[in-house]
């Protein structure tokens, strides 16, 4: 498993959230709401789309259990907050380091790139996790549903 190391500059968006749980995860419902709206999105940069994950703290995964709650974002990259749409909420992802990966396949598939990274990657690179949110990037290559899709998973760390 292959990862590029990037140092993120800030990023602003505005999106949709709503507390999940592992146990309970539907994102779609958050991009069945966001994505009829996106063009209300006035001040936007670009096409891409963030599905990000924030976590309480890093003891969401010392501790692990499925039911423990974070918030889920379906959201936009702008330039800047003026004129968010009504139920919309803004966002900022500080800027700071991350491993990025690039993972080709059917979304269903997504969480064997997850385990491969938490246990596998991570304890075996020179990084540690950083309580910063997570973020799956959908840009041009993305396809919804489909075996080609490609899309890079962006996991905050820092030096260990």
């Amino acid at each position: 498993m292959k990862a590029r190391i990037e140092k993120l500059s800030e990023k602003k968006l505005i999106g949709i959230c709503k507390p999940m749980s592992f146990a309970d995860y539907n994102p779609a419902e958050l991009w069945k709401t966001l994505m009829p709206r996106r063009k209300e999105i006035i001040n936007n940069l670009g096409t891409n789309l963030y599905s990000i994950e924030i976590y309480k703290d890093l003891s969401f995964f010392q501790n692990f259990d499925p039911k423990n709650k974070f918030e889920k974002w379906a959201a936009i990259e702008v330039s800047n907050f003026e004129n968010i749409p009504d139920k919309m909420e803004k966002l900022i992802i500080p800027d700071g380091l991350y491993a990025v990966f690039i993972y080709k396949g059917l979304s269903s598939e997504v969480p064997k790139i997850y385990t491969q990274i938490f246990t596998d990657w991570l304890p075996n690179s020179d990084y540690q996790l950083d309580n910063r949110p997570h973020f799956a990037l959908m840009g041009d290559k993305y396809k919804h549903n489909d075996p080609a899709s490609e899309e890079e998973i962006w996991v905050p760390v820092k030096y260990k």
